[in-house]
């Protein structure tokens, strides 16, 4: 957890993350916002998971359903100097 008067971690956003992101409905962008903030001071979100199948490589997902559809957005903390936004998008398959 960052400790008082710290900093958080920037946010760094990869490709089209952040527009693919804000095209969202508003609840979705409020708890991967949300979600983010808390990675950004070092804490981690009640829905975040981390990714399989990449090891120990740090990749985490944020998972929110709304209106019958299911939303991800993908993160790492990997690196320490920013939190990495890596891709944001709407899960098809079920």
């Amino acid at each position: 957890m960052t400790s008082m008067g710290e900093s958080p971690k920037p946010l760094r956003w990869v490709g089209s993350a952040k527009k693919d992101l804000i095209a969202m409905a508003d609840s979705v962008v409020d708890v991967v916002g949300y979600a983010l903030h808390l990675a950004q001071t070092g804490q981690k979100h009640g829905q975040v998971k981390v990714l399989k199948g990449f090891g120990s490589a740090g990749v985490l997902e944020v998972v929110e359903d709304y209106d019958g559809n299911a939303y991800r957005a993908v993160y790492t903390v990997r690196f320490g100097d920013a939190v990495y936004v890596l891709h944001c998008f709407q899960k098809k398959s079920h």
